[in-house]
């Protein structure tokens, strides 16, 4: 039994880790890289068309958005993960396979203009809705077998609907290891979705470490700060503009608003309209009301009990057409617009900003974490001037960000889940974290905590029965030239290749079939191999 290290170590995104053992080929999340890449990411180990199983920790994007290109290049297996997890998934990776489509579309127009070679996207719609069908639903905290030797069980992170921590006992031979996946671990008392759940028991934790090295302000009151914010933007004639992911934060900043305009808090402008411009955003915050009765906390239940909508409230204008999208921006009344993404990376939003950046009067209100590379962390670095659809925007807007309105952990939480294991731990791997920030944690939770903890880089390998390190991985930082974002496997030639890959799993799976089954699927490739050799 062995864990192989892949993505969103030393980094942030582009979570993806390996499990082999009793014969299976397990991925825990495969997530894309979102900002600029530190580390290149260590090539899965095998062929994709023998994974079996890949089990899902929530559907954010940089833990579930290499799904598609894992279809596409062969993967057949079954994707593990909650209800609201399959549920939001179905949204979330079309989008995901709409932007990747767009942008090749844009990048193509360029290139023809250029004479340049044509960009082919990461993946497209088909690939989204194919592997949506290996979905395989699974409920909170019912541990079951997955596999003979391997049982799991999922329990709520806290993080976003239907986020979870994956539990894994495995066994081979007379040992056996359990082995817990944090996923992302979320912040206590947040709205609208229950606390992180606590686990007791763990022979190895692989644990986030997004906020490792700070603490969120105490006792903010985001409704008092956000109906402030509001007030003053509205005095000054202008607009409260707040990059958002769609799913998740977008459902809690309705939450708050819905609390200030039942309170009359932005006194004055009792009928300010709450523009929610993201087709996602809606789809989301549909299922977030499907999925209450499953992830829902009591203050949020109580309301819906009294036969309140948490998320719901006069004045909400929900934007879906593009039309509608940019008829907002004609609106010349002062309004709070909630627009993905939610790092102003694609989207809506980068409209919104374009429109709203230059002006004084204006505030850009940013509530989530923001990569580095990313357009979002540039504004909260202080960016005097960007780059929207090929014109240059001076920054004028006033930029905030709530601290604290996060769906991750800081320090304190992040140490006060590790420390409710009540059994030794033999070793906690520190990911999902920048590169500074793993190290430092890792070292906090040694100095400070007595915990084995290391964080491992791409392409580390370790033997789960004996803990030995089979391989370690590569600390080389990629070098590129200023301006320019990180490589994609976007290259028709190795969809072929996969394809490839998956014909030899075919084949291999159909030892032992009838003479004459085998005999006609020989006849069939090597038809296709004479048709193809050049």
């Amino acid at each position: 039994m062995k864990i192989t290290f892949i993505g969103a170590d030393h980094e942030v995104t582009g979570s993806c880790h390996v499990i082999n053992a009793c014969g299976k080929y397990i991925l825990v999340d495969c997530g894309m890289e979102q900002g600029v890449d530190i580390y290149e990411n260590h090539e899965l180990p095998g062929n994709i068309p023998d994974i079996d199983y890949v089990l899902l920790t929530h559907a954010h994007i940089d833990h579930s958005g290499m799904l598609p290109l894992l279809y596409a290049r062969g993967f057949r297996g079954e994707i593990l993960a909650t209800s609201p997890t399959t549920d939001l998934c179905s949204i979330m990776l079309k989008d995901s396979a709409h932007i990747q489509m767009q942008e090749a579309e844009w990048k193509n127009r360029k290139a023809k203009r250029a004479g340049k070679q044509q960009y082919t996207p990461i993946y497209d719609i088909n690939d989204a809705n194919n592997v949506l069908e290996h979905f395989v639903s699974c409920d909170y905290d019912k541990r079951f077998s997955l596999c003979p030797g391997i049982d799991i069980r999922f329990s709520d992170a806290g993080h976003l609907l239907g986020s979870a921590s994956i539990e894994l006992w495995i066994t081979e031979g007379d040992i056996t290891k359990k082995v817990v996946f944090s996923g992302d671990i979320g912040n206590l008392n947040r709205p609208l979705i229950r606390d992180p759940k606590y686990i007791d028991e763990a022979d190895y934790v692989i644990m986030e470490s997004t906020y490792g090295d700070r603490f969120h302000e105490d006792k903010i009151d985001y409704i008092a700060e956000l109906a402030r914010i509001t007030k003053e933007t509205f005095k000054r004639g202008g607009n409260v503009i707040i990059p958002s992911f769609a799913v998740g934060r977008t459902q809690e900043i309705l939450y708050y608003y819905r609390h200030i305009k039942s309170e009359h808090m932005v006194e004055g402008y009792d009928d300010f309209k709450v523009y929610v411009d993201s087709p996602l955003a809606v789809e989301a915050t549909a299922i977030f009301n499907k999925n209450k009765d499953i992830c829902f906390d009591e203050d949020a239940m109580e309301l819906v009990e009294k036969g309140i909508n948490p998320i719901q409230f006069p004045g909400l204008t929900l934007s879906i057409t593009s039309d509608q999208s940019k008829a907002i921006n004609f609106d010349p009344e002062p309004k709070v617009i909630i627009s993905a993404s939610g790092m102003c990376e694609a989207g809506r939003i980068r409209h919104h900003l374009k429109h709203n950046l230059w002006r004084s009067d204006a505030t850009i209100v940013f509530v989530g974490y923001q990569a580095a590379g990313t357009l979002g962390r540039a504004l909260l670095e202080g960016t005097t001037e960007v780059k929207l659809f090929g014109e240059d925007v001076e920054v004028e807007a006033q930029i905030v960000k709530l601290e604290g309105v996060s769906g991750h952990a800081d320090k304190e939480g992040l140490i006060s889940w590790v420390d409710h294991f009540k059994t030794p731990l033999e070793k906690v791997f520190v990911v999902h974290g920048e590169d500074e920030v793993c190290d430092s944690f890792s070292q906090c939770l040694r100095d400070e905590h007595g915990i084995n903890a290391i964080a491992p880089y791409t392409g580390s390998c370790y033997d789960l029965a004996t803990g030995v390190c089979i391989r370690e991985g590569s600390k080389i930082k990629i070098v590129r030239p200023e301006n320019t974002v990180s490589r994609r496997p976007n290259d028709v030639f190795e969809r072929l290749i996969a394809a490839g890959k998956r014909l030899s799993t075919v084949i291999r799976h159909n030892e032992g079939g009838a003479n004459k089954d085998l005999a006609k699927f020989a006849d069939q490739i090597n038809s296709l191999c004479d048709k193809w050799d050049r």
